[in-house]
């Protein structure tokens, strides 16, 4: 029997490194997905993709890139709704994720969102399971945050540009905003 063929949504090199070894010590046949409208500055954009596809390239990862900047849609979506934000961004990236999957033919995804100690767990889980189901895909859970300090430690071993904020325009605001308090 063959290995299950993951796609995995890539929202920063860092946040991959630890869960895709785990995944390929599981015996998955593991391919990257880089879509993330989300990320601000378009100079952060560039840095994020450009660590991924250096880190993709050393371990050969199979990887899908969308590399597109639309930073107009993210904030048209935000605007407004910004205590929801991180729900309709969750539910855009996870989207394009299983429309890929399906796209690909892929037995099953996930995302490196889920090994980010700042992010919405539960509410991800929801959204991430609402749209297996939606697209017949089967969302692939795995609490990757058991991994978090041991990332931190190989992403530093790798010399990666390690981000600061989680991505968007408001996420780097609140950054600041708690260095003031």
């Amino acid at each position: 029997m063959s290995a299950p063929n993951l796609l995995i949504h890539v929202c920063c090199a860092p946040c991959l490194v630890a869960p895709y070894y785990d995944l390929k010590v599981q015996g998955m046949d593991v391919t990257g997905f880089w879509f993330n409208p989300n990320i601000h500055p378009l100079t952060e954009y560039r840095l994020r993709l450009q660590t991924l596809q250096d880190f993709a390239g050393r371990e050969q990862l199979s990887m899908i890139y969308r590399d597109e900047y639309n930073l107009d849609d993210f904030l048209r979506m935000a605007a407004f709704h910004e205590t929801e934000r991180c729900e309709g961004c969750y539910r855009l990236r996870l989207k394009a994720t299983v429309q890929q999957a399906q796209a690909g033919g892929f037995d099953c995804w996930t995302s490196t969102l889920f090994y980010s100690r700042y992010q919405n767990h539960d509410l991800m889980r929801v959204v991430a399971e609402e749209l297996a189901t939606e697209y017949g895909v089967p969302f692939y859970y795995h609490d990757f945050r058991e991994f978090w300090q041991h990332g931190i430690e190989l992403s530093k071993e790798q010399e990666m540009y390690r981000q600061k904020y989680c991505g968007c325009i408001y996420s780097e605001r609140d950054r600041y905003e708690r260095k003031k308090k």
